[in-house]
């Protein structure tokens, strides 16, 4: 018998869609990928060089199971300069991606019963990691004229004497939506664990972003290099957490998965020391392909209320079209050979929503645009 923590996990339904569109090209078929949220760049070439010497120099053996420290020493200078905090080398822990981080963050956090709050839409892999963990997500519902941003009064309105942590990603992940400082000082301002994923951060068109470190120490912040550097197959991230924490997460990395991998430490520090042009350049190429792809879904009726400002996504609202997003975006991936994420993959709110991801060049998402024109042309309704 299969265990039950397995059976009761959710597919993604994003790598549906992408193993989907694999297969159809397997076949001859060309598909606009709008779906998966992978930068297109290559990974600039310092970072590649410094892997390079790293292997070299022999640098293939186990590291310190909380990281390099030339590396957490780099991550502190980074949020000192980004956001003017003090973080010590002892508060981070680096991890091999961010996923393997928040699996030993709410470890180290939850208790079977605790519940977290966590926004509606939300990345769908934040609930996976509470319920194995036997946790409950307990999600508030965000709403579009708000840019799903989370409201102080419904996160009051959901609080319970179980509750131990609410999440806060901005960017967002599916909306692009950047949260503004008062509402994050407002989310600090509650006597509750923060866990903020900032992943997206270094990608915001508009403003500026903000680390919850700058409003409160109860907090936990996820990131990583994959990105903003362009490493998503690098596989590394990190967790910068409060000292107490540290240890517990870095006996259960010891246990679980020893060490992050060594010549790829190497290379993520020259991405903080060596890459920010190139990843300004990437940042720059991004947000004139979100105006290409916010324009033109708004010409084909898709609604987009408030505009996404950071991360590479839009979601847009395409219940005028079909309220099932699944089968919605499975016929348009048959029908116009356009790969698009269902909005049901990131909660109840978003169903009836699209997200599109602008990480493919200019000229694919202009073709990308004319096929789904002349898909909502020819619609009549789904089989």
């Amino acid at each position: 018998m299969i265990a039950k923590r397995a059976r009761e996990m959710k597919p993604f339904y994003v790598m549906e869609i992408l193993e989907k569109a694999q297969a159809l090209e397997r076949e001859g078929h060309d598909v606009v990928h709008l779906e998966v949220g992978e930068p297109d760049f290559d990974t600039p070439e310092p970072i590649k060089e410094a892997c390079r010497e790293a292997l070299k120099e022999g640098k293939t053996h186990y590291t310190h199971s909380q990281g390099i420290l030339e590396l957490r020493e780099a991550i502190c200078e980074v949020y000192y300069e980004n956001y003017g905090v003090e973080v010590t080398p002892d508060q981070v822990l680096i991890t091999s991606g961010t996923s393997p981080a928040m699996l030993l963050l709410f470890s180290a956090l939850l208790e079977e019963g605790d519940e977290v709050i966590l926004p509606d839409p939300t990345y769908p892999c934040y609930p996976n990691f509470i319920r194995y963990l036997r946790a409950m997500p307990l999600f508030v519902k965000t709403e579009e004229d708000e840019g799903f941003r989370y409201d102080l009064e419904e996160v009051k309105a959901s609080l319970s004497p179980r509750t131990k942590a609410i999440i806060v990603n901005s960017p967002s992940n599916p909306t692009g939506v950047v949260m503004e400082e008062e509402r994050l000082r407002e989310m600090a301002s509650l006597p509750y664990w923060i866990v903020s994923d900032e992943i997206y951060h270094g990608l915001v068109y508009e403003g500026k972003e903000h680390t919850m470190l700058e409003f409160t120490d109860r907090c936990f912040v996820l990131n990583g290099f994959s990105k903003l550097y362009a490493m998503t197959g690098w596989r590394l991230g990190y967790v910068i957490a409060p000292r107490e924490f540290i240890r517990p997460m870095q006996v259960m990395q010891q246990n679980f998965f020893i060490s992050p991998n060594a010549f790829v430490q190497w290379a993520a520090l020259a991405a903080l020391r060596e890459a920010k042009e190139y990843a300004e350049g990437m940042r720059h190429e991004y947000n004139r392909r979100r105006l290409l792809l916010l324009e033109g879904l708004r010409k084909l009726g898709l609604r987009v209320k408030v505009e996404p400002t950071g991360a590479f996504y839009i979601l847009a609202n395409a219940r005028h079209i079909s309220e099932d997003s699944r089968k919605l975006a499975f016929d348009i991936l048959e029908k116009a050979k356009v790969g698009v994420t269902p909005g049901i993959d990131f909660g109840q709110q978003a169903e009836g929503y699209l997200r599109f991801s602008y990480t493919t060049s200019q000229k694919r998402i202009r073709e990308g645009l004319r096929r789904l024109e002349e898909y909502l042309k020819g619609f009549q309704g789904l089989p």
